[in-house]
């Protein structure tokens, strides 16, 4: 289970990522909501646990933004605004659930197996670009209805960058979306996974092209 944990105070993201990982939960941590929304560009997550008062703004203000962009990502909003009122505001802007501070961890874990029995919502899971179609929820891609043989990594990668199609992806964030914040990766890993999905997309009605050091995008050429 990939969870992305927003929020801002030291001590809760410490205490909240070790008792997460304990449960064989990789976690992904943004302090902002601008960071928020970058992991959220180029990554998909099984749930987020979201903070309401963030350095740059409330938290519940991205909710309305994933839903827009069709994000079901299933929301718990993490809070010390524990008012009816509140909690109220939260779900009706698309929230799925809402846990007001302090609270028990045993809850907050209750709380994210109820969120993941739910069924998803039945909706297209496919991102297209030229004659390059990706299946995100069975992690295939085909060129015009053929299958396109790419292993685990260069699919993270294609996906990144078809999310995002016509804007550049920073470096930072495609590590991020393609390599565990464990792994030790040689600094050319990304540039290889890049150039080998070139190849292989060569006849797909699409480049991606680079700016050196600072990322990649992808275009549609057709």
């Amino acid at each position: 289970m990939r969870i992305l944990l927003v929020e801002d105070e030291p001590e809760m993201v410490s205490a909240l990522r070790a008792a997460l990982k304990r449960h064989d939960m990789v976690v992904d941590h943004a302090g902002t909501l601008l960071e928020a929304e970058g992991f959220v560009a180029v990554d998909s997550y099984d749930a987020i646990l979201l903070d309401r008062q963030l350095p740059d703004g409330d938290g519940l203000s991205l909710v309305p933004r994933l839903r827009a962009a069709r994000n079901t990502t299933p929301v718990l909003v993490l809070t010390a605004r524990g008012d009816t009122s509140d909690k109220v505001d939260g779900l009706d802007m698309g929230a799925d659930d809402y846990l007001a501070k302090p609270f028990a961890f045993e809850e907050l874990l209750a709380r994210l197996r109820a969120l993941l029995r739910r069924p998803a919502p039945l909706q297209s899971q496919f991102i297209r670009a030229g004659d390059l179609v990706l299946d995100v929820g069975h992690r295939e891609a085909s060129i015009r209805a053929e299958p396109l043989s790419l292993p685990r990594r260069e699919l993270l990668v294609l996906e990144a960058l078809m999310r995002r199609t016509g804007r550049m992806v920073q470096r930072e964030a495609l590590m991020e979306a393609v390599f565990g914040l464990d792994d030790e990766i040689q600094s050319n890993a990304l540039d290889t996974h890049v150039s080998r999905l070139r190849r292989k997309l060569a006849d797909a009605g699409v480049t991606i092209n680079g700016i050196r050091g600072v990322g990649y995008l992808l275009r549609e050429t057709t």
